[in-house]
């Protein structure tokens, strides 16, 4: 009875974001009835974020205002091809010292970090999505340099400069994207924000019904798969084959969880009106929620289930990286990716292999499309290869998730380091005859 009485005692973020549906509807709502004006929406939306991240992060709340600060600050400050580059080495400085205070308290004093410190974090590493997403903007000229930069610092008084650089404050701290959800473009959410009354979504009662059904279905999910994973051995106890079984259970146990916490994000910019039934800019990439979970739990494809997994942020990453990338540009991506999430041994190890697993994905399946001509063989090599995927990714995301070098050494011990070592064979042996018939 208490497992399910735990779905009411919800994760700090997602009790902040459940706290913070009223206004998002408050928000919709108003605009809705052409109550707002341009700047006020501006406001409303900064302000409402600036509360939310006190009431969530407490004084850690600062390590958030001011690299959105310093941001709006060098925005203004710089040409459009410097913008960039600049404002990414603040920003990764800034959030990878705050990792570092992580790291200190975890490895050093060996003590758990405040629950506050670590939604600081996450709420930062968000905010590193959104600034470099305007930084690129800047540079690739989807933002007016003008608006940007110099038509600002021209501005005769000091009200017309604050005044400008209100829809950047805005946007770096605005509540609905604020403690978690799919990466919105400024293009994106000023279309939003100075849209005509008329674009505003009048929100469905069971399209958020629904939204809310399935929540409580994974959550529900979670407690059944939470016993299952208490009730049985962990890595430290498990024996051979025992550990394939609680590797893949506790993945599972990981999944629901994000799944769970994308779509009550989702939600919320959904309710706020910032979703995917709102319209785009010409040339601009459409809305993209994060949770794919039929795919995600059907694909045999470690790539697709790469490009599936978060898909905002997966976007965000091969623009940031993969496609600036000259030399490996796969692996400059999960490099940074371990160096955006924190760089913990198991962060590292877990990228790192995931970035092997994918080179050896396009390989494997390159191959088997020429050789494998028969439905029945093409039906069981998608089922083996579909479950060979899944405990891949499942090895892989204990990696990530454990983080510790200890956790990290059970895991490479266990019987699960036998199925990412055959895509490493299979790769190095179809790497060399590739080679050999090129």
């Amino acid at each position: 009875m208490m497992d399910w009485l735990q779905l009411f005692f919800l994760h700090p973020v997602s009790l902040y974001q459940v706290a913070a549906f009223p206004f998002a509807l408050l928000f919709n709502y108003l605009c809705i009835m052409d109550s707002f004006s341009t700047h006020a929406r501006y406001l409303f939306l900064l302000v409402v974020g600036e509360a939310l991240a006190v009431a969530a992060m407490g004084s850690f709340a600062v390590l958030v205002f001011i690299p959105a600060l310093c941001t709006v600050v060098l925005i203004h400050s710089l040409g459009p091809q410097d913008v960039h580059r600049l404002t990414f080495l603040f920003q990764m400085s800034w959030q990878t010292l705050c990792h570092l205070g992580l790291h200190y308290t975890e490895y050093y004093l060996q003590e758990a970090p405040s629950t506050r410190f670590c939604v600081t974090l996450s709420s930062l590493m968000l905010l590193t999505q959104r600034v470099t997403s305007l930084s690129l903007d800047i540079r690739e000229g989807k933002v007016a340099a003008a608006a940007a930069g110099g038509g600002i610092r021209n501005s005769s008084s000091l009200s017309e400069r604050l005044w400008g650089a209100l829809p950047y404050f805005s946007y770096l701290l605005f509540f609905p994207a604020l403690l978690g959800g799919p990466l919105c473009s400024f293009q994106r959410f000023q279309a939003r924000v100075q849209g005509p009354s008329s674009l505003y979504p009048r929100h469905s009662f069971w399209a958020l019904t629904r939204r809310g059904l399935q929540i409580l279905g994974l959550e529900c999910l979670k407690v059944v798969v939470r016993r299952a994973v208490s009730a049985g051995a962990g890595l430290t106890d498990c024996r051979q084959l025992q550990c394939v079984y609680v590797t893949w259970s506790t993945a599972g146990l990981f999944k629901l969880t994000y799944y769970s916490h994308w779509l009550l994000d989702d939600s919320l910019l959904y309710a706020a009106g910032f979703g995917s039934e709102f319209g785009q800019s010409p040339g601009e990439e459409g809305y993209i929620p994060d949770a794919d979970i039929w795919t995600l739990e059907t694909t045999h494809r470690i790539a697709l289930f790469t490009r599936k997994w978060n898909q905002s942020t997966a976007r965000w990453l091969r623009r940031l990286v993969f496609q600036q990338g000259r030399t490996w540009p796969l692996l400059q991506t999960f490099v940074f990716s371990a160096w955006w999430h924190g760089l913990h041994p198991g962060q590292v190890f877990g990228f790192l292999c995931w970035a092997v697993m994918v080179e050896a994905d396009y390989l494997i399946h390159t191959f088997a499309n020429v050789f494998i001509r028969s439905g029945p063989m093409r039906v069981l090599y998608r089922t083996l290869t579909w479950a060979h995927t899944q405990l891949i990714l499942a090895y892989i995301m204990l990696a990530v998730e454990v983080r510790s070098l200890s956790s990290l050494w059970l895991l490479w011990n266990s019987y699960n380091s036998v199925f990412p070592t055959v895509y490493c064979i299979l790769l190095f042996v179809l790497a060399k005859r590739k080679h050999k018939f090129n």
